[in-house]
């Protein structure tokens, strides 16, 4: 049998088929992934010595200097694979640094500094569980076969770097964003060659702590398969009270929301307020599985336990009602006023929430007459009339709270005035006030 050779440098467009995704977002994995296969298919395979069939254990013993451990291995060997960075690996493998880097920063807007960290950063020093994600991913892409709880080298390389399309995945995307159904259905294979449609989101978790999402993500998914679902407690860096904190929930679902993973979870929260919460996914410390039989289990689980614990079609619900991610935050009624240039251009035939809706002059005075403080009313309606009648008003239920919301509003400032609720108006004159002594101090 002829033995087939992997030699391939890690160009751009070979991450990118690696990374199955945002390249910004999996870079580390992408370059690890071509190590792995540089370890399995090229010269490096002879210093491994594996057979043609492999398990993780022979390869990790072959491959590190320190015992088989679950946790992230320190630094303890300079001659260990775990010690090398992501610079050490390409060392005199790539012709042209310069030119890499520029093709990187070009593909994916990453700035020096990112790569910088990136190219600094030990590849191998991740979970176990990081580990065989690498090798599960090695298989879905067609370069190893799995029979149970060993690994197969293959015969013939997959074809790369073209997209393997995965058409399952594709469904659940559109089912996902449904209003992009049509669109992903119409390029989700190249054209000429090339892919022709991208997708970018806001997505602020930084690449380096990819690895810790992903074993939460894993870790979740493994006690989502169990009946009943057990509880976890949460070890959880809280950026709103400054402090790590540890809480006792349910795990319900995962949500992308504008910038980041959530965890929304039933049962404790950081602030002791209310029984749900969001919790960022990439600041979670740590999670640890409870039995329903814990003591330290808090009431509010328990009372609930086993026929009444919260689903997502709660959560999907509680969204679809009131406009803002933290679906658990009092409802409360906002009434909004845009200029009318900008609302033709910009506020138009747009969807925010199925709740916001425009209204006239007049329906905005009344609203204001039956919704609003007596102490508050007359300030208001003043302001109103100073306001035209020939401006766009509208009216949207909104989670009072919630930052999802307050940052739409700031980003369309300062084209739209806040009427009501008048304690919002009030935070957004504060925040106008303080942001122009900022700019005026300059003058």
């Amino acid at each position: 049998m002829t033995e087939i050779t992997f030699q391939e440098d890690p160009s751009i467009e070979l991450l990118q088929w690696l990374a199955r995704g945002s390249l910004k977002q999996n870079l580390l994995r992408a370059i690890r992934l071509w190590v792995w296969l540089k370890f399995l298919y090229g010269e490096e395979s002879h210093s491994l010595n594996l057979d043609h069939s492999f398990k993780f254990a022979e390869w990790q013993q072959a491959f590190f200097t320190h015992e088989p451990t679950d946790k992230i291995p320190p630094k303890h060997d300079d001659h260990c694979n775990c010690a090398k960075t992501v610079s050490d690996w390409l060392i005199n493998v790539l012709e042209d640094e310069t030119q890499w880097r520029n093709s990187l920063k070009q593909h994916d807007q990453l700035s020096d500094e990112t790569i910088d960290d990136t190219l600094e950063t030990r590849l191998f020093a991740v979970t176990r569980r990081s580990l065989q994600d690498d090798l599960r991913i090695l298989v879905e892409l067609g370069w190893l076969n799995k029979s149970k709880t060993t690994y197969q080298k293959v015969n013939q390389f997959p074809d790369f770097p073209q997209v393997i399309q995965n058409k399952g995945n594709s469904s659940n995307f559109n089912a996902l964003i449904p209003e992009l159904e049509i669109t992903l259905q119409n390029f989700a294979e190249p054209i000429g060659s090339f892919n022709r449609f991208f997708l970018e989101i806001d997505f602020i978790i930084s690449p380096i702590a990819q690895d810790r999402l992903e074993d939460h993500q894993a870790q979740l998914k493994d006690l989502w398969q169990q009946f009943p679902t057990p509880p976890v407690e949460l070890i959880y860096d809280s950026a709103k009270l400054e402090k790590v904190v540890k809480c006792i929930v349910y795990p319900i679902c995962l949500y992308y929301s504008r910038r980041a993973i959530y965890l929304c979870a039933f049962g404790e929260t950081p602030n002791q307020q209310g029984d749900y919460y969001n919790y960022r996914l990439d600041r979670i410390e740590q999670i640890t599985p409870l039995t329903w039989s814990d003591p330290k289990l808090p009431k509010n689980l328990l009372k609930y336990y086993p026929h009444q614990l919260p689903d997502t079609n709660l959560i999907q619900k509680e969204i679809g009602q009131v406009w803002g991610f933290d679906f658990y935050l009092p409802s409360q009624l906002m009434l909004l006023r845009f200029g009318r240039n900008f609302h033709d251009k910009y506020i138009k035939n747009t969807f925010r929430h199925e709740t916001f809706k425009e209204i006239d002059y007049h329906e905005a005075q009344e609203l204001i007459e039956k919704s609003t403080d007596t102490n508050e009313q007359q300030t208001v309606l003043d302001i109103l009339k100073l306001r035209s009648s020939d401006d766009a008003y509208y009216r949207v239920n909104y989670r009072d709270g919630d930052i999802n919301v307050i940052h739409r509003l700031r980003a369309w400032r300062p084209n739209v005035e806040v009427l009501l609720p008048y304690k919002l108006r009030q935070q957004m004159l504060q925040e106008v006030a303080k942001e122009a002594e900022i700019y005026l101090s300059e003058e």
